[in-house]
């Protein structure tokens, strides 16, 4: 009877058999929370200091770039490996890439760091999702994803000020060099969690590693080819979205070599995207396709509004780097709330999370473009909160939604689609505003500021449209 009882106990995330891998998961996490807003924070003076306003939108672009090939390579690796190899892998990339950053001479050796930086995200992301898919029961998940976004409220918080204090007392350096310093602790602190996860002989239930002699093992191998197959698609997707974020760089300084790049690497990129998404995704397919759309849509569209809001205040509205980074302040706090909120007990079921975050990300997104038609700032930043709101709902469910409607032996790669959707589709508009603000950057207006926020709202409400064709999952 108390054997029968303690299998029925719920589970609880901090309770002893998973506060290991939580504790662990949180440290890396919060490093990359922090790293993300320095970079938010930092870049509009960096582009300054080296004379280079039209690089904002490559050097935003770059890490996108180099996170879809990651993502390819980490949902294949870790499908085969375990996600431990590619945790370890992305904590080395994550270092050189902030070394590079921090002492750069040129603007080219920040683009390079931030390839590398983006590289690592995708080993990382990826990595952690299978690690949570593998460790934890479905019934944990959102309260997991919402710790994920819990995460991000300090150094959403504190982290935009002090890299604002850094950059203006100190240099912008500091900061990526500073970030060096987490990740010791960050690893350490994840460390007894890789240990249970690379050894699952000994996990709580006593099961052992899957034979190759199983029936599923030739399913696994197949799906394995497929998953290897799409590499070299993914890589060229991923030089088509960079050369695209290149060709909007240089559209003055080289224009004919500009003008060619661009209808050939958008015509690259329509083609690797085909073969890199799941088969549905571009016509949002009941089931799992119209998830990974709706992932690609609302990503684009908050990272499209969001990455130019801290140049927008501080070209505008005159704000210093430490005033123009509480948009990424609010940005945390209010993702964290929505995701938080998604996480609680509230009786709605998954899709109706869904939709709700998405609208109300639709409606503050399009009130966030009163940064860029009025001298007011207040009413702006407010709607702003209201979209991250919606951000931390929608993000969130749709991460639940691809466990959901994923096994064991495609989580992985199911994940990396998902991420693999977002990032193509932030790269691309990256390259459109980047190529806009490139023309206009001798003299960049509000209109400028205008059209890509409301392009971003226009993508959230197609977003929302969309999500009429995920379906509902009963676990």
């Amino acid at each position: 009877m108390s054997s029968e009882h303690a299998v029925q106990a719920p589970a609880r995330l901090f309770g002893r058999e998973h506060l290991a891998l939580v504790l662990g998961v949180v440290g890396l996490v919060t490093l990359a929370a922090f790293e993300n807003r320095a970079v938010g924070t930092a870049l509009p003076t960096m582009v300054r200091e080296f004379d280079a306003l039209s690089s904002f939108g490559l050097a935003n672009a770059a890490p996108n770039a180099s996170y879809l090939v990651s993502l390819a390579i980490a949902g294949l690796w870790a499908d085969r490996r375990g996600p431990v190899a590619a945790l370890r892998a992305g904590a080395i990339t994550f270092a050189l890439a902030q070394l590079l950053v921090g002492t750069a001479q040129s603007m080219p050796m920040v683009i390079g760091g931030r390839l590398l930086s983006g590289f690592a995200e995708g080993l990382l992301d990826v990595a952690l999702m299978v690690l949570v898919a593998r460790a934890l029961p479905a019934a944990l998940r959102p309260r997991m994803f919402s710790l994920f976004a819990a995460m991000w409220i300090l150094p959403s918080v504190v982290g935009p000020v002090l890299t604002g204090l850094v950059t203006e007392q100190v240099g912008w350096r500091w900061v990526f060099l500073g970030a060096l310093l987490l990740l010791v602790p960050s690893w350490l602190c994840l460390r007894p969690a890789l240990r249970l996860i690379a050894n699952p002989t000994t996990d709580a239930g006593g099961a052992a590693d899957r034979g190759a002699d199983e029936p599923t093992a030739g399913r696994d191998a197949d799906a394995l080819a497929a998953a290897r197959a799409l590499l070299p698609w993914a890589f060229a997707a991923s030089v088509a979205l960079f050369a695209l974020s290149w060709a909007g760089d240089q559209l003055e300084a080289h224009a004919i070599a500009a003008w060619v790049a661009i209808p050939v690497s958008l015509l690259v990129l329509a083609v690797a995207a085909v073969r890199v998404m799941p088969a549905g995704t571009f016509v949002a397919r009941r089931g799992f396709p119209a998830v990974v759309a709706v992932r690609g849509l609302g990503g684009a569209a908050f990272a499209g509004a969001g990455a130019y809001l801290p140049l927008l205040l501080t070209l505008l509205h005159d704000f210093s780097p430490s005033r123009a980074g509480v948009t990424l302040s609010i940005t945390g706090v209010s993702w964290a709330v929505g995701s938080w909120l998604q996480g609680r007990d509230h009786g709605l079921d998954r899709l109706t999370v869904l939709r709700t975050g998405l609208a109300l990300m639709t409606l503050g997104i399009t009130g966030t473009s009163l940064l860029a038609w009025t001298s007011t700032t207040w009413p702006g930043l407010i709607c702003w909160a209201i979209a991250g709101i919606g951000m931390g709902l929608n993000s969130s469910s749709v991460s639940v939604l691809t466990l959901d409607l994923s096994d064991a032996t495609n989580s992985g790669r199911n994940s990396s689609a998902a991420q693999m959707a977002g990032t193509m589709s932030i790269a691309a508009v990256f390259a459109l505003f980047g190529t806009l603000l490139a023309v206009n950057a001798d003299h960049p207006t509000g209109w400028v500021f205008g059209a890509i926020i409301t392009t971003s709202a226009a993508l959230a409400l197609a977003a929302l449209l969309t999500s009429a064709r995920v379906p509902r999952v009963h676990r």
